[in-house]
C-alpha cells in the first residue's frame, strides 16, 4: 500500500512542539504509518465495496490519569489555524475550517459541553489531510472459477490496485490550566475528492468524538 498525502492543517504532534506530554504510552499516529494503516483501511474499503457511505475508523488515546468528568467547558485552541487548506493569505477561515467548527460544536453541544470564551476547562484542537492511497486485492473470479487473468504461465492468482483517496482528522483534547494533552482522536474515511466535503466532516467528527470522553470503565472516576 503506498500513497502520497496533501496537509489540511498542521500534523497533531506538533500542536504543542514545546510540551512533554506525560503519558509514556501515548501513540503518535502520524509518526507510525503501520498503525495508521492498522486503524481502519482495510475495514473501511472492505465496507465501501458494499455500502454507499464508507465506515469511519476510529481509534484514540488518553491521560489515564485525568478525571474527564471535571472537564464542563470547552474553547478552540488559541493557535488553532483559521485557513488549515493553506489559502494564499491569513486572516480569513476557509470552507474545511469552518466545516470543521461548526461539526466539532454541534458534537460538544451534544455531550453537553458548554462553549466559553474565557477559562475553559479545556481546548479543543483539530489537524487534516487528505491521502492518496492504493489498496491490493485479489483478482475476481470468471464465471469457470479461473481468476480473469488466468492463463499459461499464470500459477498464482493476480491482484487489482484500486486508487483511492483516504480523509484523516485528529482532534486533541487539551487541559487548558496544565496545557497538557489529556484525550486525542483519529478519524480516517474514504473521501471522493482532495479535499474533504461537509458531509464527510461531519461522519469523520461525530466518528472520532463518539469515543470522547473515555468510558467509566477505563477512565479515572
Amino acid at each position: 500500500m503506498v500513497g502520497s498525502s496533501v496537509a489540511l492543517g498542521a500534523p497533531g504532534p506538533a500542536i504543542f512542539p514545546n510540551k512533554h506530554l506525560p503519558m509514556n504510552a501515548f501513540t503518535q499516529f502520524f509518526a507510525r504509518p503501520a498503525a495508521l494503516a492498522a486503524v481502519g483501511l482495510s475495514l473501511l474499503l472492505g465496507a465501501a465495496g458494499c455500502a454507499s457511505v464508507p465506515r469511519v475508523g476510529v481509534t484514540s488515546d488518553f491521560d489515564h490519569a485525568t478525571n474527564f468528568r471535571a472537564y464542563k467547558t470547552w474553547s478552540w485552541y488559541p493557535e488553532q489555524p483559521t485557513d488549515a487548506e493553506g489559502g494564499p493569505a491569513k486572516g480569513y477561515n476557509s470552507f474545511f475550517d469552518k466545516r470543521m467548527r461548526v461539526a466539532v460544536e454541534a458534537e460538544m453541544v451534544r455531550k453537553g459541553f458548554t462553549k466559553v470564551e474565557r477559562n475553559p476547562d479545556v481546548f479543543v484542537a483539530y489537524s487534516a489531510r487528505v491521502e492518496n492511497k492504493q489498496q491490493t486485492n485479489p483478482a475476481p473470479y470468471g464465471p469457470y472459477g479461473y481468476p480473469f487473468w488466468y492463463g499459461y504461465g499464470a500459477f498464482n492468482r493476480p491482484y487489482q490496485v484500486t486508487d483511492y483517496k483516504a480523509g484523516n482528522i485528529i482532534i486533541d483534547i487539551v487541559d487548558a490550566k496544565r496545557k497538557e494533552l489529556v484525550w486525542r482522536g483519529y478519524g480516517q474515511s474514504q473521501v471522493d475528492n482532495q479535499n474533504i466535503s461537509e458531509a464527510e466532516v461531519n461522519r469523520i467528527v461525530a466518528g472520532v468524538l463518539g469515543d470522547y470522553p473515555p468510558s467509566d470503565n477505563t477512565a479515572r472516576r
